[in-house]
């Protein structure tokens, strides 16, 4: 199994709904987000796929929340803004790309492995389907 890795960084504000202490209250991280694919295969190049086009679609939807409110865009106005709601959105949202481009890359077969979403230098969540 061949794995490759990505990272972006974004900076948001968010509440936490329903929590009871410091996150329910308005404020802002500095998020990093790391995208790992795997696949089987690599394409004639030997690339399971182009780092610099996962890193431009993964800088297209940092950039889309960065400097934003989260609890104001979907799906963040219907569900809270957690870390770990932050890396199944990423997560949805890249495999969404990749499904939308089989085959871009000489027929491999590279899917979304995980998604981190480091909330500080210290915390983080990972969504895998």
């Amino acid at each position: 199994m061949f794995e490759i890795t990505v990272e972006e960084s974004f900076a948001a504000g968010h509440l936490l709904r329903g929590y009871k202490g410091k996150c329910e209250k308005v404020h802002g991280h500095n998020y990093r987000v790391r995208v790992t694919l795997e696949g089987q295969r690599l394409d004639p190049m030997g690339l399971l796929y182009d780092f610099v086009e996962l890193r431009h679609r993964l800088s297209q939807l940092a950039e889309a929340v960065d400097h934003k409110f989260l609890n104001a865009l979907p799906p963040f106005d219907q569900i809270n803004p957690s870390a770990e709601n932050i890396a199944k959105y990423f997560y949805e949202e890249i495999s969404k790309q990749l499904g939308a481009t089989p085959g871009q890359f000489g027929g491999n077969d590279a899917r979304v492995k995980e998604v981190t979403v480091f909330e500080t230098d210290t915390t983080t969540a990972t969504y895998r389907a």
